[in-house]
């Protein structure tokens, strides 16, 4: 069977020519967040559970000496404006349903995102597509390979900083769709790349599936040191990730017929080991017997959560 695939990583389209027939691959730059609809609520109560177990199991004792604190999940893509979600942690004896969470929304912060030249104040945004649902989004400041960004919220008394830098994005080579059985309706992904071979690097890929998700979707082991890598030319089988937390009747395959975008996103360390971290973090948590109980690691001063740039690379795919 013959596919087609065509690639680029900013504005300017680069062909590559690598033909095949039923497979069309069109790699561009989208405005989607990889953040997907969870990953703020996990962010709220991986970091309050860790302050259970430095309080007493008594809740009268646990509300004299637990802290409320600011939660970022923030991020610059190349070639993109600075996006933030802000809440206040939630205590872990809290009941949390859809009637009472948007009381931990942060919609009166002052965000401001600045570089070396230009100072950015964010505005605030509804996004159904998050939780809470809005979304600080900037205008001004745009992210460069390179660059260096720093993030300031100010928000009552409270005044909480985090930088991040955006490293070089590493083209899509490839992506195929293939079935374990010709009968097969489901499959996986398979995504290929190459790693400069100079340069220490932090991976991670996401899918959306349209029609399906809202936002890209960070794959299950989908976080990539490239001291793990065996060579520059990498290959890499994808278990779809969870896009709903937490899903019944998940399934980790692709189905015939999906239009599928496939993100390959570069990051620096504070990001790999923040997502990481999460990642095991969800993974434990549908297991009874590993509890999921880690506190993340955080680049925010004054807060928790990360703020993060990102390089990146889109292809998209239609399973045939």
């Amino acid at each position: 069977m013959q596919k087609s695939i065509s690639s680029h990583n900013n504005d300017n389209l680069n062909t590559i020519s690598c033909r095949y027939s039923s497979l069309n691959y069109l790699v561009t730059r989208s405005n989607y967040s990889i953040m997907p609809l969870f990953n703020h609520l996990v962010l709220l109560f991986c970091y309050s559970i860790i302050q259970l177990f430095f309080a007493s199991c008594e809740r009268e004792e646990y509300k004299e000496y637990g802290e409320q604190k600011l939660v970022v999940e923030g991020w610059i893509d190349e070639g993109d404006v600075a996006h933030v979600v802000l809440s206040r942690s939630i205590p872990i004896y809290e009941i949390v349903d859809s009637s009472n969470f948007l009381k931990y929304a942060i919609r009166s912060a002052t965000v401001i995102v600045s570089d070396a030249t230009d100072c950015d104040t964010l505005r605030l945004k509804s996004a159904s597509q998050y939780l809470p649902p809005f979304l600080y989004v900037g205008e001004k400041v745009i992210g460069k390979t390179g660059g260096t960004y720093k993030l300031t919220v100010k928000y009552e008394n409270r005044t909480i900083t985090a930088e991040t830098t955006i490293p070089p994005s590493v083209p899509i080579k490839n992506v195929q769709y293939t079935r374990q059985n010709p009968t097969d309706t489901t499959g996986s992904l398979t995504v290929e790349f190459t790693h400069p071979a100079d340069q220490h690097g932090y991976y991670q890929i996401a899918t959306m599936v349209d029609g399906y998700d809202k936002v890209y979707v960070p794959c299950l082991y989908g976080n990539f040191n490239s001291q793990t890598f065996d060579s520059p030319d990498v290959r890499i089988k994808l278990v779809r990730g969870i896009s709903i937390f937490p899903q019944a009747n998940f399934d980790s395959y692709y189905n015939d017929g999906d239009r599928i975008f496939v993100r390959l996103r570069t990051m620096n360390r504070d990001g790999f080991y923040f997502w990481n971290l999460w990642q095991n973090e969800i993974i434990n948590a549908q297991n009874a017997i590993f509890p999921a109980n880690t506190s993340l690691k955080s680049n925010i001063n004054g807060g928790i959560g990360i703020w993060c740039g990102y390089g990146q690379s889109t292809a998209r795919i239609y399973a045939r």
